[in-house]
């Protein structure tokens, strides 16, 4: 059994993903590196964006020998004018879409007493506005193509009822009913749409909320031992984005190692 962080070096091959056009927000580091990294070792020609340029570069940089180097774009989602922009001219560039996953987030804690209007706007334009326009704007190169798959990032965390979490808590739950509608309207044109949820996953963003002693209870609450690590929940988008998984769309895809 491969252990902890080896996911990605015992992962399974795509055929169908070779070549194939990925577009991915937030992907400069966390589970979206992880997305990046991924979909270049498959031989997908991605493009990504995220709000941080200088992880952005370094990792576009590390994947340069790739079999098609990933291309980056700085850019703030929340923007949804320039992300437009940013998602045609990524467009122009890899000559299409086939794949959009929309993972973009913002997970700062936070109690519903000091939540302003101002800031419910803001986290819903991070967390949730950008997966809708985003999904709005790559559907000319999808039904170009024939076809699409669209993943979404959800969130374990409504499921559970975490604290200090409410709005970004609803604007993940509100993914799912996304999703949900945007799979129904799209199927004919043979555009799938699915949520991936993650449970707790180990990034450095992660780990500065937990200490060991919450790190242990969160294992402890899992049915499997160990830490879900973020190659684990690319290996769930790779499958989802391949025609392997021709047949799933409208529906929630958990990596959580049973957690609920």
């Amino acid at each position: 059994m491969p252990q902890d962080g080896e996911a990605a070096a015992h992962g399974a091959l795509y055929p169908s993903l070779s070549g194939r056009k990925v577009i991915i927000s937030g992907g400069g580091s966390g589970i979206g590196e992880a997305f990046v990294e991924a979909f270049a070792l498959q031989g997908a020609a991605v493009a990504f964006v995220d709000i941080q340029a200088e992880p952005g570069e370094e990792l576009a940089a590390r994947l340069a020998d790739a079999a098609i180097a990933p291309i980056f774009h700085t850019c703030d989602v929340t923007d949804c004018d320039d992300y437009g922009e940013k998602i045609a001219l990524m467009i122009e560039q890899l000559g299409g879409c086939d794949v959009l996953i929309n993972n973009a987030a913002s997970d700062d804690r936070h109690s519903l007493e000091d939540t302003t209007p101002e800031y419910w706007d803001s986290r819903m334009a991070v967390n949730l506005k950008h997966q809708f326009f985003a999904a709005k704007a790559v559907l000319g190169a999808m039904r170009g193509a024939g076809g699409g798959s669209i993943i979404n990032m959800g969130s374990i965390s409504w499921h559970l009822g975490l604290e200090d979490l409410v709005v970004y808590q609803t604007a993940k739950a509100a993914i799912e009913g996304l999703t949900r509608s945007m799979a129904r309207e799209l199927g004919r044109q043979k555009i799938r749409v699915n949520t991936i949820i993650p449970g707790n996953v180990k990034t450095p963003r992660q780990m500065q909320w937990y200490s060991p002693d919450e790190e242990a209870k969160i294992v402890a609450a899992q049915c499997l031992d160990g830490r879900i690590q973020p190659a684990d929940i690319a290996a769930m988008a790779l499958f989802l984005a391949s025609d392997d998984a021709r047949f799933c769309t409208a529906h929630n895809y958990w990596v959580d190692a049973g957690w609920r």
